[in-house]
Parts: C-alpha cells; sequence; structure tokens
C-alpha cells in the first residue's frame, strides 16, 4: 500500500474538498460559523483585564468547540510538519522567487531566514512578523472576520458580505506577495 500522502502535502484536489466537507457538518448541521478569529477574541476575553468593552461579553456561552477547533489546528499544523519530512514542501518556483529576494534557507514549512527568532531580530522579519501579525488581526477584526471564516462559511452561505471580503483578502494578498514583500526584503521600507 502506498502511504505517501503521510509524508507529503496532500494535493489540493484532496485537501480542498476534505475541507468542504466539513462546512455541511459545522454549518449546515451544527448551526455554527467556521472561523478562528473570534475565538481568539474568546481566548482574550477570558484572559484579557475586564476594563476592556470589547471583551467584556459572556464568552463562555459560545461553548467549547471553538477553542477545541483552534486546538486541534495547532495540533494537526504541528504533525503535519513533523510528518512532511520527504520531498520539499515550497515549490521550485517559490524558491527561485525567495532566492531572488535574498532568502536561500528554504528547507521545511517555511523560510527560517524570516520565520525564526534571529529572523525576528531584523527590521525586516519584525516587520512581517509582528506587523503582518498586527495588520491580519485587525483586518479579520474590520471585515467582521477572518479568511477562514468567509470563504468557508461566508461563501457556502452565499452572502455577499463574505465575497467582497474574500475578494480583499486575496488583493491584499497580491499586493503583499507582489509589492510590499520585495520591498522588506529588500531594505525599500
Amino acid at each position: 500500500m502506498n502511504m505517501d500522502f503521510l509524508t507529503g502535502p496532500w494535493p489540493w484536489y484532496v485537501a480542498g474538498p476534505l475541507i468542504g466537507l466539513t462546512v455541511p457538518y459545522v454549518f449546515l448541521y451544527a448551526g455554527r460559523k467556521w472561523g478562528v478569529s473570534s475565538t481568539f477574541r474568546d481566548i482574550c476575553a477570558a484572559t484579557a483585564p475586564q476594563g476592556l468593552e470589547y471583551f467584556r461579553y459572556a464568552w463562555h456561552e459560545r461553548g467549547a468547540w471553538r477553542l477545541t477547533m483552534v486546538l486541534g489546528l495547532m495540533i494537526g499544523g504541528e504533525l503535519a510538519g513533523l510528518t512532511t519530512t520527504e520531498g520539499q514542501p515550497i515549490s521550485a518556483a517559490t524558491q527561485a522567487d525567495l532566492g531572488a529576494l535574498g532568502i536561500t534557507s528554504v528547507h521545511g514549512l517555511v523560510p527560517a531566514e524570516i520565520f525564526s527568532w534571529s529572523g525576528l531580530a531584523t527590521l525586516p522579519g519584525f516587520m512581517m512578523i509582528i506587523g503582518g501579525g498586527f495588520l491580519v488581526g485587525f483586518g479579520a477584526r474590520y471585515a467582521n472576520g477572518c479568511t477562514s471564516g468567509h470563504a468557508i462559511s461566508g461563501l457556502s452561505a452565499l452572502r455577499v458580505t463574505s465575497l467582497v471580503a474574500v475578494l480583499g483578502f486575496f488583493a491584499g494578498g497580491l499586493l503583499s506577495t507582489h509589492v510590499l514583500l520585495p520591498l522588506i526584503l529588500r531594505g525599500g521600507l
């Protein structure tokens, strides 16, 4: 029996439908929205000082399923990192593009020159990890949901606002990849 799927990334035509199969259960059967940014708000509401109005609500009434979902995502990501041992998960074309920008250590799931403690100590690393993280969090709240919430739950419910948000996410991703990333890595910002 061929077990290659256990040691490498799954092709899009397998992983995509598996994600899609979660929608009927989570969204239609259980009547819940699927997204991550609201769960992070729940975590902050459980741990943040009660003086912040944004975090003052009955977060525990939403149920433990959201926290379980995020924990499962983290465990799944760790398992993917540990079991993806053969081959190179970063495509040759992406490696060449990163090499043109001066990123040469592209072994594993992410470039170590950017996503590491030593990378965080550099200005480009700080801008991408801390600044990018802040912008993603701000954007998810501004759009009233994250990419997974809008793209999986919102689009499956045929919500126009989710379509607009997903188009904005993709436009922002393209802008970041083709304009901002080269500027940051080449020292133009």
